[in-house]
């Protein structure tokens, strides 16, 4: 169920949805959702609290392309999460 749930905010957030995104990612508590919460502040425009979410994932901040970066951490999520 979890492994849906943070696909599902990936895809809402390659949609444009970022609200539904949002909340389904805040949701969760581990270092995935925390990385996509990361990438949605990053998003946002947010930059201190996307670094935030970026340290409660143990990810470094990044300026990669934002949906580079979301199909970076559905293929993690794919591989680690069975």
């Amino acid at each position: 169920m979890m492994k849906e749930k943070l696909l599902l905010a990936i895809k809402y957030a390659n949609e444009g949805n970022w609200d539904d995104a949002h909340k389904t990612v805040q949701s969760i508590e581990n270092v995935y959702a925390y990385w996509i919460h990361a990438n949605l502040h990053r998003e946002e425009g947010d930059i201190s609290n996307s670094r935030y979410w970026y340290s409660r994932a143990n990810r470094e901040f990044t300026e990669i392309d934002l949906k580079e970066e979301r199909e970076v951490i559905k293929k993690e999520i794919e591989e680690e999460i069975k």
